[in-house]
Parts: structure tokens; sequence; C-alpha cells
């Protein structure tokens, strides 16, 4: 089996001011249950144990693409409301996290996307010689899908001002 070697994790990120509070932004994005408001691939959430958001709390998402659906166990790794949300996902360990940061005009929402060395060997041993190529393919879908999630967010969060 080939491996592709990553220097750097892969990364994603991308931000949007919109007209809301940091409470407010935080609110609707920490309700994984809404996430198929605003995601183009996360169309539902639902909490595992009830907790909602608080660290240490586990939820599993429902993603769709053209190709497939699948579901993924998430747990959430920072809940501080108004500032910090952000989870990473069972198995590959690839992280997600929304910062708020107020702005004039409202808040500045940044969502990034990080695939680690774990998430890497993930995909070498499920994909063998085509890791590189569904990694790529992540990487893709990810860069395109952070900013269409933010406008989404955007579009939902400043017409329920």
């Amino acid at each position: 089996m080939r491996q592709t070697a990553y220097v750097d994790t892969p990364r994603e990120s991308a931000s949007i001011t919109i007209a809301r509070s940091p409470e407010d932004l935080y609110d609707m994005v920490a309700d994984v249950t809404r996430m198929g408001e605003w995601s183009p691939e996360c169309k539902a959430g639902r909490w595992d144990d009830g907790a909602g958001p608080a660290v240490g709390s586990w939820f599993t998402g429902t993603n769709v693409t053209p190709d497939r659906e699948w579901e993924k166990r998430c747990q959430v790794t920072a809940a501080d409301r108004g500032r910090d949300f952000a989870f990473v996902t069972e198995g590959t360990g690839t992280r997600w996290r929304y910062t708020f940061e107020p702005v004039e005009g409202g808040t500045l929402v940044t969502e990034t996307w990080e695939f680690p060395a774990i998430a890497v060997e993930s995909f070498q041993q499920r994909f063998g010689d085509m890791a590189a190529s569904h990694i790529a393919a992540r990487i893709k879908v990810t860069h395109e899908g952070i900013p269409a999630t933010l406008a989404a967010l955007k579009r939902v969060a400043e017409s329920r001002s």
C-alpha cells in the first residue's frame, strides 16, 4: 500500500460577519439539531445523551452527498457560549470549530475544519492506494462547504432579527 505523507494538517477556514449577537449565533450553531438548516452536507443532528452543548457531550450527525449518506458520532470539545463551539468526529478525529467575535455590525463567525494525522491514517487504512484522492475530495467538499454553510447561517440568522 502506497501512502501519501502530509506535512501539514489539511485545514480549511472561512469567516463572515452576521448582524446578530455572538450569543444568538452560538445558540444556533451549538444546537446541532438545526445544522441541516445551513449545512450543504450535514442534514440532521441529534444529541445522543440528551445533555446538549456541553464539553464531553456526544451527538450524531447525518451527512448526505450525491454519492452516499452516512452518520458520524461527534464529541463536543469546546462549549463557551458566545465565543467557541467545537467538536471532533469519532474514528477520524476530524475537528470542527466555530468561533464568535463581536465586531461592528454584529459578529464575525469563523468556521474551521482540520483533518489531523489520525484522519489521514484512517483514510489510508480504509481506502489504501485511493486514500489521497479521497482526502483531496474531502478537502474540496469542505473548501466549498464552509462558505456555503456560513452564507446560509447568515441568511437564516438575519431573517429572524
